[in-house]
């Protein structure tokens, strides 16, 4: 009797790409190709909302570091965009699953979404969740996103970036490397600090920094079931097996310590955040921090700021949550989308 499959009525063929090695992009966007369909399809609110009146592009494009970047944008079709927002995706992530439904929410409210999966992760050429350099990162999104709002069409309205979880470290990066180039940030999760229980003791840290530097790309960190950790409710958690693409072996010791480090340098530069900032997190969050988010509240040195709070939510507020919390987020963060938007740049 042949073994119950992980994705029932999922033709056999289709099967066998996933089981491919996943270290290059190739075999990543094969099975994303193949899987796409399935995955839009699942019973998940995000994949609810109509695409109709969207216009959807995905490009393949060199960036000046020679690395194949994957990008996509997400457009109203009827009318201008009020605004666009510029997304950061998470560890180990893509902007083509769970995200796919947050941008359809998004410019279906009027606003031009565009994300791009960093190198070695998603779609984007590299060794899979491979980050030599955290700082390399932050440097390919701001080229992506400086490109987008070079775009004359764009020059008139206001640009914001929208971080989830690491995606709020690059966001917060991106900002202190732009300090007066957008008009805003969304923070979902953002990993200014990794919570306590997902770091190995001390003693741990410090071997696994010295192995690093001979063993940069070797799978050594050990880690928590992430989905476990970040998804309340239990069929959502199930789902995430969806996420074909999303890397699911132990961290690579460079990508931990360069996350370590990044969150470090975060952490001590609070107080020089100084764009507009709306901070959303799960009080039961186990994978970042949420009293990290507290602090940046109350250093940032901004004074439009919002800290919103969500009792007994975990890390993916947008995806893992009740249907009720998520909309509930999603109604937060068009509420002060609406509030900023208001306040655009005047027509010069």
């Amino acid at each position: 009797m042949e073994p119950k499959s992980k994705f029932p009525g999922v033709d056999k063929e289709v099967l066998k790409l996933l089981e491919a090695n996943m270290d290059e992009a190739p075999a990543r966007r094969r099975a994303r190709e193949a899987f796409k369909d399935i995955q839009l399809s699942i019973d998940h609110i995000l994949f609810k909302t109509p695409c109709d009146g969207l216009e959807m592009k995905e490009v393949y494009e060199v960036n000046s570091r020679g690395l194949e970047i994957f990008t996509k944008s997400w457009l109203p079709r009827s009318s201008p965009p009020k605004a666009i927002i510029c997304y950061c995706h998470g560890y180990a992530d893509t902007c083509t699953f769970f995200f796919e439904g947050i941008a359809r929410k998004l410019a279906s409210y009027g606003c031009g979404v565009f994300a791009m999966d960093y190198p070695g992760l998603g779609l984007s050429g590299g060794l899979h969740c491979y980050i030599p350099n955290f700082d390399q990162i932050v440097d390919d999104v701001i080229e992506y996103f400086s490109k987008v709002k070079g775009n004359p069409e764009y020059h008139k309205i206001s640009s914001f970036l929208f971080g989830q979880s690491m995606g709020g470290a690059v966001a917060l990066k991106v900002h202190l490397k732009q300090p007066t180039e957008w008009d805003g940030a969304i923070l979902v999760a953002p990993m200014c600090k990794i919570a306590d229980d997902m770091v190995p003791s001390w003693i741990l840290t410090q071997i696994l920094i010295g192995v690093s530097k001979f063993l940069p790309k070797n799978k050594l960190v050990p880690q928590e079931n992430l989905a476990a950790a970040a998804f309340r409710e239990p069929k959502k958690r199930e789902q995430t097996k969806y996420n074909v693409i999303s890397y699911k072996g132990k961290p690579r010791l460079q990508t931990a310590v360069e996350l370590l480090r990044t969150t470090q340098e975060i952490e001590c530069r609070l107080k020089e955040v100084s764009l507009p900032l709306l901070i959303l997190h799960g009080e039961a969050d186990r994978v970042t921090d949420p009293s990290v988010s507290k602090t940046l509240f109350q250093k940032a040195t901004t004074s439009d700021k919002k800290l919103i709070l969500y009792p007994e939510a975990y890390h993916s507020l947008l995806e893992g949550e009740p249907d009720e919390v998520i909309l509930q987020v999603f109604g937060d963060i068009i509420s002060w989308l609406e509030d900023h938007i208001s306040k655009s740049k005047p027509t010069e």
